[in-house]
């Protein structure tokens, strides 16, 4: 056994207690994930072993993160572990880690009203609004509206899911960029994400373009890193269409996910 061996079993032995506090710092009752997990039929895909892990996860994370009420919005347990998770869902396999590049997470009523500005080709400085339903920012915070976090519940139509949408941005910006490349693991090189990535966007920006029918949000259409963002709610929202429609897609998606949400067993109970 070397010296980093020595060293190394102390440590986790530490991390393992310090996260066994924090679970116990952050119980969800047994009630509230009932509903949570009924509210959210996607999170319903998971065999029993899945299910302890994410629920495990969502208590670590509301521990690890600060959650904000803005525009009158009452930060009760119900929306608090909804987003906490779907947020832990993208990363069930990745670990909470991917994560820690933020602490903070803003919560509104409704979606709220940016103002943006740009320069055209011509130098030229233009203004406008933007209505925003979420929005993931390097080193934080993440802005969700609570409004649009209930839409991706039992009624949602199509593969929306707004907290999967920005969470998976914050994966993506993980490296310093914005650009649907998050950093990927070894067994995945980064010239077949590449390949398949841009394939697929220059093909959906086509379908969008001829205004077809298209499972994915055709905001995706703004750039590869709203795409892998869209595509991303779709992999776990509605992974069988997605897989259907976009199998290359589906299968570097898996393969960095960790995850096959297309073949999880259903929920038994």
């Amino acid at each position: 056994m070397s010296a980093f061996d020595w060293l190394r079993a102390p440590l986790a032995r530490w991390r393992a207690l310090a996260e066994a506090r924090a679970v116990a710092r952050r119980p969800i009752p047994d009630d509230l994930w009932k509903r949570t997990r009924i509210r959210y039929p996607f999170l319903q895909r998971r065999d029993p072993a899945d299910e302890a892990t994410l629920r495990r996860m969502t208590s670590l994370f509301l521990d690890r993160k600060e959650f904000t009420a803005a525009g009158g919005l009452r930060l009760t347990d119900d929306v608090a572990v909804a987003i906490a998770a779907q947020a832990c869902l993208p990363v069930l396999r990745l670990g909470l880690e991917r994560y820690d590049g933020f602490v903070g997470i803003v919560v509104h009523p409704h979606a709220v009203r940016a103002r943006r500005q740009v320069i055209d080709e011509d130098g030229i400085q233009h203004e406008y609004d933007e209505e925003l339903a979420g929005e993931a920012m390097e080193g934080g915070p993440v802005m969700l509206s609570w409004h649009d976090v209930r839409q991706a519940g039992r009624d949602a139509v199509g593969a929306y899911n707004v907290v999967i949408h920005e969470f998976a941005h914050v994966l993506d910006m993980a490296d310093g960029l914005s650009d649907g490349v998050p950093p990927l693991p070894a067994d995945l090189p980064r010239q077949r994400w590449l390949q398949t990535l841009q394939s697929e966007f220059v093909a959906f920006c086509q379908r969008v373009e001829a205004e077809e029918h298209t499972l994915l949000d055709p905001y995706g259409a703004q750039g590869e890193d709203e795409f892998f963002a869209v595509a991303s709610e779709a992999f776990f929202v509605a992974p069988q269409p997605l897989k259907d429609e976009h199998p290359a897609l589906y299968g570097v998606f898996s393969q960095f996910y960790r995850q096959d949400p297309a073949s999880d067993m259903p929920n038994r109970r």
